[in-house]
């Protein structure tokens, strides 16, 4: 999901203010590129403590307000605020907000937004948000993240190990619930292109079957973790002989890069 131009200014704008404890999440996280199916309606800063929401918000409220921008707060509660963002006809949404800091991955820093949450976590996170809430834009996000980040299978396997109050295949019952949307669902959605519904369905239906495939080849005892190729240099979703080389990765707070790199 492409940033607007006004987002992208206050992205950039902001982005001073960011470091490896305050970062951006969410969807406008996940799709930085141009070339990137949906728009996002807000931008969200994640942050490790309660106590840094209310903090980071008030850096950025004074950098923002001094160069011109007003920022209406709407809801303000420990460990989260939302406000809206304007300047002249523009406006968006903002979010800062608490999150875990148990993930797979460290942030990264990008010259862009100044720090963001690693794109495999960023999956992780939309796939746990399917999960929990049957929207049309997490659906298409999570059709994206299969072709462009992680397969399905290998995301539930991961997510397993973001809340082990889930299994696997748990997850997967509860995301064959998801897929049945109309046109107008898509509609509503700030779109980079249309979508055909008929397509995205069978590559849906695709996913979850090559998804329960991929669960049902992997040891229990593996369960909640990533796969590493060093020889790839990426995240894979080891099946059937493929990727031999692959290495469990197991997350923790603040996230660990694999072993064979910082070996290297």
């Amino acid at each position: 999901m492409p940033l607007t131009v006004f987002q992208e200014r206050i992205a950039h704008l902001l982005a001073g203010n960011r470091d490896a404890g305050s970062y951006l999440a969410g969807g406008a996280a996940l799709h930085l590129d141009a070339n990137s199916l949906r728009f996002s309606d807000d931008l969200d800063f994640f942050h490790d403590s309660v106590e840094r929401v209310a903090v980071a918000f008030e850096l950025d409220r004074q950098l923002l307000e001094a160069e011109g921008m007003t920022v209406d707060r709407e809801m303000a509660q420990p460990g989260y605020i939302w406000a809206v963002v304007g300047a002249g006809t523009q406006q968006t949404k903002v979010e800062w907000a608490h999150d875990s800091a148990w993930r797979f991955l460290p942030v990264v820093a990008d010259t862009r937004v100044g720090f963001r949450l690693h794109p495999v976590d960023l999956a992780i996170n939309k796939l746990l948000a399917l999960v929990g809430r049957d929207e049309a834009r997490d659906f298409l996000d999570v059709l994206e993240i299969d072709r462009r980040v992680l397969s399905l299978g290998a995301l539930c396997w991961a997510a397993a190990g973001k809340d082990p109050g889930f299994t696997p295949l748990s997850l997967l019952d509860l995301l064959r619930r998801r897929g049945k949307y109309h046109p107008e669902d898509f509609f509503r959605l700030h779109l980079a292109r249309t979508v055909d519904v008929q397509e995205i369905k069978g590559r849906w239906l695709g996913m979850l079957d090559e998804a329960e495939r991929f669960i049902r080849s992997r040891p229990s005892d593996e369960i909640g973790c990533l796969y590493y190729s060093p020889s790839r240099n990426v995240f894979v979703a080891p099946l059937d002989g493929q990727d031999p080389d692959a290495v469990p990765h197991f997350g923790r707070p603040g996230g660990i890069l694999p072993r064979v790199l910082e070996d290297s």
